[in-house]
């Protein structure tokens, strides 16, 4: 059952409504960022006091408390998942505001008669960097509408008007960009929408983002609940030792396990691909930042090597059938490859160049 009628109803009966005060000199703390060719960044978040009307002269005091004033030039209201111009809004509606040029997330916005600030918020660092690149492959241009080095770095920068989370840098290196998140997930995301947008890149892999604190180099740090069968125990634990791994605690109930990990930021990389082999795919693994800390040393990245293609050319069964027990696959047969390109996981340590085209 898809509906998700009675989840909705019980939102409005248990939810209470907000308590601010409707009579009171508008405010209203900024939460999130959006973005409008037109009117330029629009601030978002929820009225705790007062109303709001378009047109109207407010009070915007800065991350360090220095007020400055502004016209409200457009006032949006939500219904739904859509953006609708209004005119006015009341305490506890969410809003998008525009007509200042310059804001950012924390900062407050006020009646100009009564501009005190609420407590700023932080906004979280970025703790991975990936950068990306005009594809430089053989098979370049075959599946995207905006290719150039250009088109990419236009769509990026434009990312960061909106996701104040993002960071972008140009390099020496005229087509590439670094770009930094706050973790995989941030960054997948950024990536698979520019992939379904048409656009056609190359990326890195990624790179933990270390600052030195007090004269020490620190990396990020992240805390990890792992759900699996009792079964799996032993096997995560010795796979969770090798990424330097520290176990905080561990509870069991009826033959299943959770077990709380710190782990460097850098010991996940490619855990979760071998995280559900070692449960049959039954695991569930849940992450978040949790602080920096000092550097931990080296970290084994990669246990197996790679299969790589000797020859331009399409793959064919045969060859794929010969190969099998060498790795595992990432192409199945009448795919095009190119020399040096990557076509499987080794099942040894050492990197193998393979013929996947032999007929």
């Amino acid at each position: 059952n898809n509906d998700i009628t009675p989840l909705l109803d019980l939102i409005i009966d248990k939810v209470p409504n907000h308590e601010g005060d409707p009579e009171g000199g508008f405010q209203m703390l900024v939460s999130s960022m959006d973005y409008d060719d037109y009117v330029g960044r629009i601030a978002v978040g929820k009225i705790n006091r007062g109303r709001v009307k378009a047109k109207t002269n407010y009070t915007q005091i800065d991350r360090d408390g220095k007020p400055k004033s502004f016209s409200l030039a457009k006032l949006y209201t939500y219904e739904g998942l859509r953006k609708v111009e209004s005119e006015e809004a009341v305490t506890g509606d969410i809003v998008g505001i525009a007509g200042m040029k310059e804001v950012e997330i924390g900062e407050t916005l006020t009646d100009k008669e009564f501009p005190d600030a609420l407590p700023v918020i932080e906004i979280d660092e970025p703790t991975l960097a990936i950068h990306f690149s005009s594809n430089s492959s053989p098979f370049a241009g075959r599946e995207g509408e905006f290719v150039t080095s250009r088109q990419i770095r236009e769509r990026l920068f434009r990312e960061t008007r909106s996701n104040v989370s993002l960071r972008v840098e140009e390099t020496d290196t005229q087509d590439t960009f670094k770009v930094s998140g706050r973790g995989e997930l941030h960054l997948t995301i950024l990536i698979e929408t520019m992939r379904r947008e048409g656009y056609e890149f190359s990326i890195s892999r990624p790179e933990v983002l270390v600052k030195v604190m007090d004269g020490v180099l620190h990396e990020p740090e992240e805390f990890v609940i792992l759900d699996i069968q009792e079964e799996y125990l032993g096997n995560v634990m010795e796979a969770m030792g090798k990424r330097k791994a520290t176990l905080q605690d561990m509870a069991q109930n009826e033959g299943a396990t959770r077990l709380e990990f710190v782990i460097p930021t850098r010991g996940l990389f490619g855990f979760r691909s071998e995280f559900l082999t070692l449960t049959k795919g039954t695991g569930v693994i849940n992450r978040n930042f949790n602080q920096f800390i000092p550097h931990c040393g080296d970290i084994a990245q990669r246990i197996n090597g790679v299969l790589i293609s000797l020859e331009n050319g399409t793959t064919t069964g045969f060859s794929l059938f010969n190969l099998q027990e060498r790795g595992t696959l990432f192409w199945g047969a009448g795919q095009e490859v190119y020399t040096g390109m990557i076509v499987g996981e080794n099942n040894k340590d050492n990197d193998l160049v393979v013929n996947v085209c032999k007929e």
